[in-house]
């Protein structure tokens, strides 16, 4: 498994004012705000989660091609498989869409979220939507990390970004997760969900984990899995 680790010293939140740790506003997109950071892409990104009313917040969570949020996250209540068949390790062998192997149920070869199957897309409209794996490598770049174990004394950790282009700041909230019962906690882990599927392996779809521990990406985990999402625009 290919991945790229980005690693930090945990360090308390110091504030000398309000600049060294507000996250930045550049513009809205159906009134949604989006900080610009300099990509060279042209993307902006999204001040908050998708079902999130502040940066702080965790928003709503998802499983990977699903647009509505769920109480519990299984592969028995997945949009894309009813786990009807499944092999030894209870991995989905029935997906009814984004599958590359026809050995995982219907070989369609899509491996990017259509938008109707995007909750960005679906939700905030316009031009927002999920970004792709390589979008999210494309926003570690462009920043200096640093973990915030209080951020704006707020009492939410996670990592502010910091554009090395711009100057300009995103906040991103370690918001956890939910899969088949476990649940991660607040605070340590962070999983956002990108709109690439894994090829090699149809159950899976990359992520990023903003993690207490430093940060992962060009990871994957499977898809029935509850996760965040933090959008992107033009």
């Amino acid at each position: 498994m290919k991945k790229t680790i980005f690693t930090f010293i945990a360090l308390g939140l110091a504030v000398f004012g309000t600049e060294c740790t507000a996250q930045d506003v550049s513009g809205k997109v159906k009134g949604h705000a989006y900080v610009d950071l300099g990509l060279q892409s042209g993307l902006k990104w999204a001040t908050c989660n998708i079902g999130a009313k502040k940066v702080t917040d965790s928003g709503d969570y998802f499983a990977w091609g699903e647009t509505k949020a769920k109480k519990e996250y299984s592969w028995d209540n997945y949009k894309w498989c009813g786990n009807k068949k499944a092999d030894e390790h209870n991995n989905p062998q029935d997906f009814s869409k984004y599958c590359t192997d026809s050995k995982h149920g219907k070989a369609d070869n899509v491996n990017i979220l259509e938008a109707k199957d995007d909750a960005a897309s679906t939700l905030w409209g316009g031009t927002w939507r999920t970004p792709t794996n390589d979008e999210l490598g494309e926003l570690l770049d462009i920043c200096n990390w640093k973990w915030e174990a209080n951020f704006h004394s707020s009492g939410v950790s996670g990592y502010l970004g910091t554009s090395k282009k711009n100057g300009n700041k995103i906040f991103i909230p370690a918001c956890g997760y939910n899969f088949d019962g476990n649940k991660n906690p607040k605070g340590e882990n962070g999983g956002y969900w990108s709109s690439t599927l894994y090829n090699r392996f149809s159950p899976c779809a990359y992520y990023i984990d903003f993690a207490k521990a430093g940060i992962e990406w060009d990871i994957y985990t499977f898809r029935g899995r509850g996760m965040c999402i933090r959008a992107v625009t033009k």
